[in-house]
Formats: structure tokens, C-alpha cells, sequence
């Protein structure tokens, strides 16, 4: 299977990175409008074409399946193309910038027949494969809350806010993990660099089951931060991305309500310590799993992990969350299906963006 791959910025060369060494495909182009970036992936990478022009790759001429690593307002128009020309396509997160642009595309991706994929990365580590496990097969019993940091000093993001950057990936765990979707989505922030951007989101994801998640991200941390909490009634897990050995950490702690206090002096709450654990985790990486996930649903039709429907459910909670965040933190209902308009509101975007092929 030929691959293109346009947009060759921050993620790009590492998504070329993966494909090249996944079995059953060859990456034969990349497009970017930086011509330094083409000449440094041209140096890596002999015998892989460039071009400055993305219509150059969305083509059935030149490639089966096209990876789009673009700022996000050019998602829709490019996984568009690339899917009416009956090209299996991959779209980093978030796979658009409206609920409708994301139905329209699953949609396309069915007329075609054609794979529609979406970069939700996480989903793919070992990680959150164990997270979802301790969760499903009820380890930790029923979940009460989850809270996840998302922080660092950078990189400032000048085409959408640290919500549509980064929250993604907590809400992608999120839904898996749970496999729900929440009723409700509240969110504040501050757009400190820029009146037009947040840099820093507090997000509450309010789950039917009165289950709550809590998603705080921002790019003006002195600390890198990759943090996710469970708690539930029975254990309570903590998942830390940056830790390189232990990253999932299972404590058999909890507290108790006393039913028959005696006294109003006596504790209303008992407090149980137990033992702590880390799980064994195979240890792979999350992008290349990912890479070839979207090469073998493409060549055998599967649906992939995160597929277009897996996009649309993420999109849904930051498109809400935007509204929330415009709206002083007021609750927002997520939008259904029937109530998903072509003039849903798109995520706070620079004014002077206008690039099209760059990630």
C-alpha cells in the first residue's frame, strides 16, 4: 500500500518514521510548504518524493492511503479530497473542528468505501490498554471520578487553543476507558498570550452514572505533567505517562461511610489502606501500534480502533466544551446526532493563520 504523508511539522516526521518501518506499505511522498523541512526529510529518506503542493499526493495516481498531520482547520477540506478521490485516510486528532465535519466525513468514508482513520495515540500504548482492562473487568470497581493533567511550558499552538490541542487525548481515554459518552460538558480557562487562544482549560465531563471527568490542561506549566487518576469504589489507579517503568500504579485504598455511628464525636468515615501494585505492561510504541492498525484495516477492511464515529464522539465534547468556555463555564449538552448543523460553532482559531500543508 502507498502512503502520502502531508504535513511534515511537529508530529509528521515521526508518523513518516512509523509507516516506513510498518510491513505491507511505503511511504512514497510527503508534502509540506516549509521546503527546509522537505530537504531534511529528503536527506532521511532518499528515496521518498516531496512536494510542496498537497494536491500533488491526493491522488489514487500516486498513493493508496494518505496520513494528514495539517493544522486542524484544514482537516476537513483535505481528508475530504482525499476521500472522494477513494483514498483510504488517517487525520490526526481532532479528526475536524465541528461535529458536522466529522459526520460529513464518516459519511463520505461509507459512499467510498475507504478507511477513515483518526490519531488518537494513546489508545494504542499499553498503558491505557491496562487502564481500560482494571476498569472493565471491574478491579477497581465502580468508577467515581477520573482526573487527568495534561501540562508543560509549550509548545504554544498558534492555530487553536490548549483545549482542541490538548485535551483530546484525556477525552479519547476517557470515553474508552468508561465507554460512555457524557451527557454534559462544562469548561473554563484563561487566554493569557493571546485574546483569542486559552492556553490554560479546566474541563468537567458529567457522565449519567453521576460519574465525573475532570481534564485540566495548559501549555504555561513549569512542569511537565502527564497525570490520569481512577478512583473507584472498590481500588483506585494512577497512570503517569512520564514515569518510564511503573506507569500504572493500583492502590487497594478507599473510604467508608460508618453506617451505625454511635456518637456525633465518632468518625463518619473509615479509611482503608491496602496493598499497592504495578501491573506488567508489554511495552510497545504507541505510534508505530498505531500505523500499523490503519495499514491492516486498510488492507482488510476492519474497522480500526479509532475510527471516524471514535473522532466524532471527541469532537463532540470539545465542540461543547467550546461553548461552555464562551458561555462563562455554563453546562453544555452534547449535541445528538439529529441536532448536529452545518453552522455548529468551529474551535478559536488565529486570525492570521492562513497556512494550509504544515503541521
Amino acid at each position: 500500500m502507498r502512503i502520502g504523508v502531508i504535513g511534515l511539522g511537529y508530529w509528521g516526521p515521526n508518523l513518516v518514521r512509523c509507516f516506513k518501518s510498518v510491513p505491507d506499505c511505503e511511504v512514497t511522498i510527503v508534502c509540506d510548504r516549509d521546503e527546509s523541512r522537505l530537504v531534511e526529510m529528503q536527506s532521511l529518506f532518499p528515496d521518498v518524493k516531496t512536494t510542496l503542493f498537497d494536491h500533488d499526493v491526493l491522488s489514487r495516481q500516486v498513493v493508496d492511503a494518505v496520513v494528514i498531520a495539517t493544522p486542524t482547520r484544514t482537516h476537513y477540506a483535505l481528508a475530504k479530497t482525499a476521500l472522494d478521490e477513494g483514498l483510504h485516510t488517517f487525520v490526526e486528532k481532532p479528526l475536524a473542528t465541528s461535529s458536522w465535519e466529522c459526520r460529513d466525513l464518516i459519511d463520505r468514508a461509507r459512499q467510498s468505501e475507504r478507511i477513515l482513520f483518526v490519531g488518537h495515540v494513546f489508545l494504542y500504548s499499553a498503558a491505557v490498554g491496562k487502564l481500560k482492562e482494571l476498569v472493565q473487568n471491574g478491579e477497581l470497581g465502580d468508577v467515581c471520578y477520573l482526573s487527568a493533567s495534561r501540562l508543560n511550558l509549550g509548545p504554544v499552538r498558534q492555530d487553536v487553543s490548549a483545549l482542541w490541542d490538548l485535551a483530546p487525548h484525556d477525552i479519547s481515554i476517557f470515553l474508552d476507558v468508561l465507554k460512555q459518552i457524557p451527557v454534559e460538558v462544562s469548561c473554563s480557562g484563561l487566554a493569557y498570550l493571546s485574546d483569542d487562544l486559552h492556553d490554560v482549560c479546566n474541563l468537567t465531563l458529567h457522565f449519567a452514572n453521576r460519574c465525573l471527568g475532570i481534564v485540566h490542561v495548559s501549555w504555561l506549566n513549569p512542569r511537565k505533567t502527564r497525570e490520569m487518576t481512577i478512583v473507584g469504589n472498590k481500588k483506585m489507579a494512577i497512570y503517569d505517562d512520564i514515569e518510564p517503568l511503573e506507569k500504572i500504579k493500583v492502590y487497594d485504598n478507599g473510604v467508608h461511610p460508618q453506617p451505625y455511628p454511635s456518637t456525633f464525636g465518632e468518625f463518619q468515615f473509615s479509611y482503608r489502606y491496602g496493598d499497592t501494585y504495578s501491573p506488567h505492561l508489554q511495552q510497545v510504541e504507541p505510534l508505530k501500534a498505531q500505523a500499523e492498525n490503519f495499514v491492516r484495516c486498510a488492507l482488510s477492511g476492519d474497522t480500526p480502533t479509532t475510527d471516524g464515529s471514535n473522532g466524532l464522539h471527541v469532537v463532540r465534547v470539545i465542540e461543547a466544551a467550546e461553548r461552555s468556555l464562551l458561555n462563562n463555564g455554563a453546562r453544555v449538552a452534547l449535541e445528538t446526532d439529529e441536532t448536529i448543523q452545518p453552522d455548529t460553532i468551529a474551535p478559536a482559531i488565529a486570525n492570521s493563520y492562513t497556512t494550509v500543508a504544515s503541521s
